[in-house]
């Protein structure tokens, strides 16, 4: 019996790595193909199909939601589950997404129990479950998933996207890193410059911009129960300009260090590498930089 074939599609190279690892963490049968945008994916399908898509939408050569338009125009392709993974969760973006023909939707960042349920929930959709079942022994999971990641909730028709009340479920709290020296205190947090929101798979932090390159983010976010954690995958919302421009920067945590030279410091400071290779991103990323979208001095508490 031929193994289920699943192509990972995205131009970050950490984000496909993630995605391998869960699927193959929990579907050891499965049988993964990857593609580095959506250019690649077509022609890989053009020669022959695949059981599953999990697909980024922002992407250099053609975006995930062409390549979706395309396999939806192929005959072998038309009833293909297509699992669109991207950052772009609002509701405008789904309902495109919807109207296309995906079959359902990822917000980034996410957890592993996210991606498997998704997965499933796909495969069983397309009787493709019972196989993979067949290949290797299937590690089950609970079928709960995030509230604000729902095809249902987003498009159910109303108004807002429900949100969920359950409390996070606890994590480890990893030990800090060596404390780097904080810098010179000088202006107030609360000033509006340099400031973001990080999305983490567990909730979201407030964040201020320290230092930011086309590489990496230096952050400061306030300590919360939940520690943020090293390699740990994220999204960091930046707006900025007069019409109030969103940018998506995809990515993961490098570091994670006390902000204040002392154990109980309640202040963290992340350092965010990027991920991304669209050049849409990237040359945003450079007008923010142009602009000095930074607070290169952050008083604690202020």
């Amino acid at each position: 019996m031929s193994k289920v074939s699943v192509l990972v599609v995205d131009d970050a190279t950490f984000i496909r790595d993630l995605v391998k690892k869960g699927l193959r963490d929990h579907f050891p049968g499965i049988h993964i193909e990857e593609a580095i945008n959506g250019r690649k994916a077509q022609q890989m399908l053009a020669r022959h199909p695949v059981d599953l898509i999990l697909c980024d939408w922002e992407m250099p050569e053609l975006s995930g939601l062409e390549l979706l338009s395309w396999c939806r125009e192929q005959d072998a392709l038309k009833t293909t589950p297509f699992i669109m993974v991207t950052s772009r969760g609002d509701k405008e973006n789904v309902v495109q997404a919807i109207q296309a023909g995906v079959s359902d939707y990822i917000g980034k960042p996410f957890s592993n129990d996210q991606l498997v349920t998704k997965v499933k929930k796909a495969l069983q959709r397309a009787g493709l479950l019972e196989k993979l079942s067949a290949s290797a022994p299937l590690k089950m999971l609970s079928s709960g998933a995030f509230a604000n990641d729902s095809l249902a909730a987003l498009t159910g028709g109303k108004a807002e996207v429900v949100k969920s009340n359950a409390p996070p479920a606890p994590r480890p709290a990893p030990t800090p890193a060596v404390p780097t020296p904080a810098a010179t205190p000088a202006a107030n947090p609360a000033s509006g410059r340099g400031q973001g929101q990080l999305r983490l798979p567990n909730g979201n932090m407030a964040c201020v911009i320290k230092a930011l390159s086309l590489k990496e983010a230096l952050l400061v976010v306030k300590r919360t129960e939940h520690l943020p954690q090293v390699l740990e995958s994220a999204v960091l919302d930046l707006e900025q300009g007069e019409a109030a421009e969103t940018a998506r920067l995809n990515g993961y945590l490098h570091a994670v260090a006390a902000f204040e030279p002392k154990p109980d410091s309640d202040w963290l400071q992340l350092t965010f590498r990027f991920v991304d290779r669209d050049p849409q991103k990237l040359d945003y990323l450079s007008r923010l930089i142009a602009r000095g979208t930074t607070q290169k001095h952050f008083v604690p508490g202020a």
